[in-house]
C-alpha cells in the first residue's frame, strides 16, 4: 500500500452486506470547503445496509466506500480546522476507510471529555432524533413520546433526547429484553410490538400520546396514529419494517394530527449548516448525561461485512461500531 492508497470497504454490486470487500483505494483529496479526517471509529447504520443493496432512495454509483458517521483526528489543516483536533463528521458515503473527508458544516468538535468510540456513535442517529423531534416535531417538555424500534440505534438515541427534554417515553420493541434495554435508556415504560396499540391508550388513560417517532413503518404504522392525542405529530423517519405505509388523510382532518417525514441526509445536502444547530442541540445533552449512546460491538474494519449482516438480522441492540486505527 503506497501513500496514496488506503484501505476501505468497497460496495461494488448491490448484493448485500456479505458481498462487500476491503480493498485498497485511493486516499480522498480535501476540496476548500472541506475537511481530512484519520478515522478512528466508524458508525455502522441502517443506511449502510440498504446501500449494500441499492434500496436507499440516495443510491450511489458502484463501485463506492459506506459509512455515515465517523469520529477521529483532523489530519491537516484546513477549512477552519486544525489538524490533531479531536471531531465526529456526518459523511453520508466514504466513512469505513482509513481516511475520509467531509464538509466542514458537518464536522464537529468533540467536547473534552467525550471519547472517540462514543463519539463516532452520535452523528447520524442522534442528529437525526434531535432533528425529527425538536426541529420537525417541535417537541416539547413534559409531552408524551413513543419510540418505535427503541432499542436500535435511531430509536435508542430518540429515547435518549426525548427523557433529556423531560418527556414521558413509551418504548416499543420486539422482545422482553430490548424492552429492558429501552428502559435503561430513559423510557418510562415499554411495550411489545404486538398489541401495543391497547396498551398505549392504557397507559395513558385513553389520551394518547403527543409525539410517534416511527423508524419502523410497515404495518404499526395505523395503530400509530390511532395513538395520536389531538394535535399530535407522527414522524416518519424511515421503514426497517419493509412495507411503506399509506395514511387516509381523513383522520388527520378529523383529530387534527399531523404526519411528518424526518430526512436527515437530504437536508443536510441541501443545507448542511443546520448541522451545527442541531450539534449545537446536542452537545448540552450530552454534557448532562442524557445521552450516552449504548455501544453493542466494536469490529475490526475486516468485520463490516458481518457488522452489516448482524444488522440485517436484527441482531443488534444499540450500536455497532467499526475501529479503523
Amino acid at each position: 500500500m503506497t501513500d496514496s492508497q488506503m484501505r476501505a470497504v468497497v460496495v461494488d454490486r448491490f448484493t448485500g452486506p456479505r458481498d462487500t470487500r476491503v480493498a485498497e483505494v485511493p486516499t480522498p483529496r480535501p476540496g476548500p470547503d472541506d475537511v481530512l479526517i484519520d478515522v478512528h471509529f466508524a458508525g455502522v447504520s441502517y443506511p449502510d445496509l440498504l446501500h449494500t443493496r441499492g434500496l436507499h432512495q440516495d443510491r450511489p454509483e458502484l463501485p463506492f466506500t459506506p459509512g455515515w458517521e465517523v469520529s477521529g483526528i483532523v489530519a491537516a489543516d484546513g477549512a477552519g480546522f486544525r489538524a490533531g483536533e479531536r471531531v465526529a463528521a456526518v459523511t453520508l458515503l466514504g466513512g469505513f476507510a482509513e481516511q475520509v473527508t467531509a464538509p466542514a458544516a458537518t464536522v464537529f468538535r468533540l467536547p473534552d471529555a467525550l471519547p472517540l468510540d462514543v463519539a463516532a456513535a452520535l452523528p447520524l442517529n442522534y442528529l437525526t432524533a434531535v432533528f425529527g423531534l425538536i426541529h420537525r416535531g417541535a417537541l416539547r417538555r413534559g409531552e408524551t413520546v413513543l419510540v418505535h424500534g427503541a432499542s436500535g440505534g435511531v430509536g435508542s438515541a430518540a429515547c435518549q433526547v426525548a427523557a433529556g427534554l423531560d418527556c414521558r417515553v413509551i418504548a416499543v420493541t420486539s422482545t422482553p429484553e430490548k424492552g429492558e434495554a429501552a428502559l435503561r435508556l430513559g423510557a418510562s415504560d415499554a411495550v411489545r410490538a404486538d398489541g401495543f396499540k391497547d396498551e398505549v391508550l392504557r397507559l395513558t388513560d385513553g389520551h394518547g400520546v403527543d409525539v410517534v417517532f416511527d423508524p419502523v413503518g410497515g404495518e404499526r404504522f395505523t395503530d400509530s396514529l390511532r395513538c395520536l392525542a389531538t394535535d399530535g405529530r407522527l414522524l416518519v423517519v424511515g421503514f426497517t419494517g419493509g412495507d411503506i405505509p399509506t395514511v387516509k388523510v381523513n383522520r388527520l382532518l378529523l383529530t387534527n394530527t399531523g404526519v411528518i417525514g424526518v430526512n436527515i441526509s437530504s437536508v443536510l445536502r441541501r443545507t448542511p449548516d443546520i448541522a451545527q444547530r442541531l450539534w449545537a442541540d446536542l452537545v448540552p445533552l450530552i454534557e448532562s448525561g442524557a445521552v450516552a449512546p449504548v455501544l453493542a460491538d466494536v469490529r475490526p474494519l475486516d468485520a463490516a461485512a458481518d457488522a452489516l449482516a448482524a444488522l440485517e438480522e436484527r441482531r443488534v441492540v444499540g450500536k455497532q461500531l467499526l475501529r479503523i486505527r
